[in-house]
């Protein structure tokens, strides 16, 4: 069984606003890594239409980006991925697969299903997923900024304390802080 990890970028105040990040070569190596180690990506709808309004035409060529964002969205492209909707139906970016059934149920045996790992990238799906008890890792990238506005990480709550252990901690050169921690059970 391979373990689901949720990782996102945040700011000090637990925004995660995709556009409050830092976004330089060294993130985007961070993150390329992160998704090589895993078997699949894991997104709600709204999550996996922000990346497909834009990733896949970096993919291609059609959006000038610097060679660590172009790896990204090629390797990108090439993941599978699986979006968790219950108003959409169709996913057509490349390797796309819509996950719709009972998602306790479903997530697991996506779990299952994937030694290597899945990697969860949305907020709101992540606290539903903490709250059935799905989430083994978090792999977060801590920005050195206070945004002041959300969303912001668990907005919605958990109906208890997650006790955490800290696997490791590296600071970036642009001041930013990946934290990796797995669940204590």
């Amino acid at each position: 069984m391979g373990l689901l990890t949720f990782s996102l970028n945040v700011t000090l105040d637990g925004c995660i606003d995709h556009q409050e990040g830092i976004a330089d070569d060294e993130t985007h190596a961070l993150f390329t890594r992160l998704m090589d180690e895993r078997g699949a990506m894991l997104w709600g709808r709204i999550t996996y239409e922000m990346m497909e309004s834009y990733w896949p035409a970096v993919a291609r060529g059609d959006v000038d980006a610097p060679p660590a964002i172009r790896e990204w969205a090629v390797k990108l492209e090439a993941k599978t991925k699986y979006v968790v909707s219950s108003t959409r139906k169709d996913f057509p970016w490349t390797n796309s697969h819509h996950i719709a059934d009972d998602l306790r149920t479903s997530v697991q045996s996506l779990k299952d299903a994937t030694p290597a790992g899945v990697l969860l990238g949305s907020g709101k799906l992540a606290t539903e997923l903490d709250r059935l008890d799905l989430i083994d890792e978090y792999q977060l990238l801590v920005h050195p900024r206070i945004a002041g506005h959300g969303p912001t990480l668990y907005q919605g709550g958990l109906p208890s304390t997650r006790r955490l252990e800290l696997v490791s901690a590296k600071p970036l050169r642009n001041g930013a802080v990946a934290m990796h921690y797995r669940r204590e059970r």
